[in-house]
C-alpha cells in the first residue's frame, strides 16, 4: 500500500504525523516536497522505515505524474493548490482513491476568496474528495468552496506532542523549585510576526518600572534586525529536539503575530506546559489558548494591550502560573499525532 503526500516546505512536527501514518497503516509514505525554508532549516526524523521523500526540483511537471502513476496510491494528501503538478496528479487519482485538499487559510470574505468559491467546482472540487484543514475558521472557507461537511476534517497541524509533552513531564518539577522570570519567544523575524511590538513593549516596561526583573529569550533568524537589550537574548533557530534547556530555563510563551493562519508552535508550547500570550490573529489560540485559564488573548498589533498582559503574567503567583501550564498541557493533548493519523487511516478503510 502506497500514500502520497504533495507538499510544500516540511517541518518536523509534520513528519511525526507522517512517522504515526506509516506506522499505524504499514503503507509506505511517499513524500514530495520543496527545499527547505533557509529561516527554519528543519531536521527530519525518518523514524519509520516506510517513509520515503523525494525532492519535487527533481523532477518535471511530466515526470512527476509519471512517478505518481506508477506508485499507484491508496490516499494522496495535497498542501494547496498553487502547483500545477501537483493538481494534474490529483485530477487523475479523484474519483478513485480519497484525493485530500489541505490548507491553512481562514476565510475572511475577500473578492479573492468569494471568486474562488464561485470557480471551485472547475478548479478544486474535479479534483479533491476532502480537504483537511487547522479549525474551524478554514472549516467555513472548506464549505463556501463546495466541500460537503462530512468530508471536512480538522486537526491538520498537530505538534509532535510526545517530544514536548516529554519535556513537560521532565521539568514540572524543577520550574515549581526553581522559577525562572523569563518570556520566550519562537518565530521568525519579520514584521508581520510581531517581533518589533514584542522587543518595544518588553524595553518600555523594563523602562517603567524598576522592579521588572524579567528577560525576554528569542529564538528565530528573519529579516528584521534583532533588538539590542540587555535583557534581550538572541539565540537563533534551534531544532524542536533542541528546545529543551530553553524549555527549562523559561515561564511564559508570547506569540504576537499580526497574521497567522493557525500557529503549530503554539501548540507545541501548551504541551510543553507553558502559560502562553498571544494575539487573536493567532488561529490555534481557538483550540489551545482559553483566555485567563491558561494565558491570555489581545488584539493584534495593540502594544498597549501587550504590555499590560505581560505585566499582569509577572505579577501572578508562581502557583497560578504552574496551574495555567497544567491547563495548556491538558488542551494540547486534544490533537496528537496518533489522532492525525487515525483520521487518514479512516479515510483508507472508508475507500
Amino acid at each position: 500500500m502506497n500514500i502520497l503526500i504533495l507538499f510544500a516546505e516540511l517541518a518536523g512536527y509534520f513528519m511525526a504525523c507522517v512517522n504515526e501514518l506509516a506506522k499505524q497503516t504499514g503503507a509506505t509514505v511517499h513524500i514530495v516536497r520543496l527545499p527547505v525554508n533557509k529561516e527554519a532549516p528543519f531536521e527530519f526524523d525518518l523514524q519509520h522505515k516506510n517513509v520515503v521523500l523525494h525532492n519535487r526540483e527533481n523532477f518535471s511537471e511530466n515526470e512527476l505524474v509519471d512517478v505518481a502513476i506508477k506508485l499507484n496510491p491508496q490516499l494522496i494528501i495535497c498542501s494547496g493548490w498553487k502547483d500545477k503538478s501537483y493538481l494534474k496528479i490529483v485530477k487523475h487519482f479523484n474519483g478513485k482513491v480519497p484525493t485530500v485538499l489541505g490548507f491553512d487559510n481562514k476565510w475572511e470574505n475577500t473578492l479573492k476568496q468569494n471568486i474562488a468559491s464561485i470557480i471551485s467546482p472547475f478548479h478544486l472540487k474535479n479534483k479533491f474528495s476532502h480537504c483537511f484543514v487547522p479549525g474551524p475558521e478554514q472549516f467555513i472557507f472548506a464549505k463556501k468552496l463546495g466541500f460537503k461537511k462530512e468530508n471536512i476534517i480538522t486537526g491538520i497541524y498537530s505538534c509532535d506532542y510526545h517530544l514536548f509533552d516529554n519535556m513537560y513531564k521532565k521539568y514540572d518539577s524543577y520550574k515549581k523549585e526553581n522559577f525562572s522570570k523569563r518570556f520566550i519567544f519562537i518565530g521568525r523575524y519579520y514584521d508581520f510576526k510581531g517581533c518589533n511590538n514584542l522587543w518595544e513593549a518588553f524595553i518600555e516596561l523594563k523602562n517603567e518600572g524598576k522592579n521588572f526583573d524579567w528577560e525576554l529569550w528569542c529564538l528565530g533568524t528573519g529579516t528584521l534586525k534583532p533588538a539590542e537589550h540587555e535583557a534581550i537574548r538572541h539565540f537563533g533557530f534551534v531544532q524542536p529536539e533542541n528546545l529543551s534547556d530553553y524549555i527549562k530555563q523559561t515561564s511564559v510563551f508570547v506569540m504576537p503575530s499580526h497574521i497567522e493562519p493557525w500557529g503549530v508552535v503554539l501548540h507545541e508550547m501548551a504541551a510543553a506546559g507553558f502559560p502562553i500570550i498571544a494575539t487573536d490573529k493567532v488561529g490555534a489560540t481557538v483550540s489551545f489558548l482559553s483566555d485567563t485559564k491558561n494565558g491570555f488573548i489581545y488584539e493584534a498589533g495593540n502594544k498597549l494591550a501587550l504590555k499590560n498582559c505581560m505585566k499582569k503574567m509577572t505579577e501572578l503567583p508562581i502557583e497560578i502560573l504552574q496551574k495555567m501550564g497544567s491547563e495548556s498541557n491538558k488542551l494540547a493533548s486534544h490533537l496528537t499525532p496518533a489522532i492525525w493519523a487515525k483520521k487518514m487511516k479512516q479515510l483508507l478503510n472508508n475507500n
